[in-house]
């Protein structure tokens, strides 16, 4: 292979692993969420889950509004992946996508799967698409700044490679334990039903505010440039964990109070 051409695979491997991840949690993260909401159906609603979805679980289930991203006639869901806010503003108070957002999506889901005229295909789609969003409605950089893209454009290197904060959050630190989405849904913190009740309650914009304030501490955790390894997954990779569990946690009370 001539020089020239090796020096090309190199920057185009180099640009992928910076600039691959944009929108998500990674899939073990999807994954997670939506298997620990399964835990937390009630017997009505699992039952008309299951008939919906043909017997997919809804770990299988979690990834597909990304899968779909490869097909050009679903490119108006993608602004649904997320909302940009500013860190001193709250979701009421900023700027609207006229296009669409995080929560506008979410709640379109919601609606469909509400509406007793909706077809078994439109009813389908909407469940697929919420779990995921709800999903990622509790990775903190989904509701991060324009300017920045959500953290896409925070150039850090994790354990000594080029990447980029929001990557780092999708699926670096949750990779980096090398853990199975049913090993980390079975290891979720043991909670008390008031406890559950507690992260449970509140409606979606609670939960964005939530997760927003948790933003504002994830900008501040590194800077440009910054070299994060072992340290910073020890103090974040249980804040992750925590995502993931209130993520599966609101995703069932959803769909108990949606088919229960």
């Amino acid at each position: 292979m001539k020089l020239k051409s090796i020096i090309t695979v190199i920057f185009l491997s180099s640009t992928l692993f910076v600039f691959g991840s944009k929108e998500e949690w990674g899939p073990t993260g999807h994954r997670t969420t939506g298997q620990i909401a399964e835990k937390h159906l009630s017997k009505r609603a699992k039952r008309k889950i299951e008939k919906l979805l043909q017997g997919e679980s809804l770990a299988f289930v979690s990834t597909y509004a990304d899968e779909i991203k490869s097909d050009r006639s679903y490119r108006k869901y993608s602004p649904w992946h997320y909302v940009n806010m500013p860190l001193d503003k709250d979701y009421e108070h900023c700027e609207k996508n006229p296009k669409g957002d995080l929560i506008t999506g979410i709640n379109k889901c919601i609606a469909v799967l509400k509406n007793d005229v909706s077809s078994v295909e439109e009813k389908r789609f909407s469940l697929k698409m919420l779990v995921h969003l709800v999903g990622d409605l509790h990775q903190p950089l989904h509701i991060g700044r324009k300017e920045d893209k959500g953290g896409n454009k925070v150039q850090v290197q994790w354990h000594g490679r080029g990447s980029n904060l929001h990557r780092v959050w999708d699926s670096g630190l949750i990779d980096s334990w090398n853990m199975s989405y049913i090993e980390l849904a079975a290891n979720a913190k043991d909670l008390s039903k008031t406890e559950i009740k507690n992260i449970q309650k509140g409606t979606v914009l609670d939960w964005v505010k939530d997760s927003h304030t948790l933003t504002k501490r994830v900008y501040g955790s590194a800077k440009t440039g910054e070299k994060l390894r072992y340290r910073y997954s020890y103090d974040y990779f249980p804040v992750v964990r925590e995502q993931l569990q209130k993520g599966g946690l609101r995703l069932a009370k959803l769909l108990n109070e949606i088919f229960g």
